[in-house]
């Protein structure tokens, strides 16, 4: 797992100048950072359950909430996007998010006793890009995003990208259609941090009726100086329309 998340990260940003894709489904955003870490191993489990409101304001414009809790962190996330669709397979999407992680989450986090007393909050303002495209029912999505970090002092605020390649695929199965997916996403941070992130995620999207869907998912994250965490993912998913 590792030498993939060595060689990946030079490899992905090749593929992603295509272009910017997420589908409106597989779309869990959420994530925690902490102080810059340093050496350590092991891993962490956090269960979490996410709910996304999905609102059309005009027939290419789409207001998006999204609430998160992750579990064992005791983290809290709060997202807005606005998704505003370009053209046929492009949709650019500003966003904003906000987490806080308590002090007994960051020491969970740490990869040796850190003894953390303090909670640490960031706030991100967020824009990319989705270009979605199908090859016999595969579709395949390609994003990248561009993420400015408002860290608390003394820490310096920092730039960010993040770029994802996703793969999804329907199902017929008993009369509705399920989408598994999975993906794989790589982070570059400013000020030093580097290609310091890599994400692979799977899970399936179930409608329950033309408005609702359930989404179970489990996503691995490894960071620098930070344990992995792998997560268990449940969300509700509402459309208004």
């Amino acid at each position: 797992m590792r030498g993939l998340t060595k060689f990946a990260p030079h490899l992905v940003p090749g593929l992603l100048v295509i272009g910017l894709v997420a589908f409106g489904r597989p779309c869990v955003a959420q994530e925690v950072d902490a102080p810059d870490g340093r050496g350590g191993a092991g891993s962490v489990v956090a269960p979490s359950a996410w709910l996304e409101l999905i609102a059309p304001v005009q027939q290419r414009v789409a207001l998006k909430l999204y609430g998160f809790y992750i579990g064992d962190l005791k983290t809290p996330v709060a997202q807005v996007d606005v998704s505003l669709r370009a053209t046929k397979f492009l949709t650019i999407t500003p966003s904003y998010m906000y987490y806080s992680v308590p002090a007994s989450g960051l020491n969970e986090l740490a990869p040796e006793p850190a003894g953390f007393t303090d909670s640490y909050s960031e706030n991100q303002f967020r824009i990319d890009g989705t270009l979605g495209f199908s090859v016999r029912k595969f579709e395949i999505s390609v994003r990248n995003m561009y993420v400015r970090r408002f860290r608390p002092g003394p820490a310096d605020d920092l730039n960010r990208y993040r770029g994802r390649l996703l793969i999804a695929h329907p199902l017929a199965v008993l009369g509705r259609s399920w989408k598994p997916f999975a993906s794989y996403e790589t982070y570059y941070d400013g000020g030093g941090g580097g290609w310091d992130k890599d994400r692979i995620w799977a899970g399936v999207t179930l409608p329950l009726m033309k408005q609702v869907a359930v989404q179970p998912s489990y996503l691995w994250e490894r960071s620098d100086g930070l344990k992995d965490v792998n997560y268990l993912l449940f969300g509700l998913i509402v459309s208004t329309k």
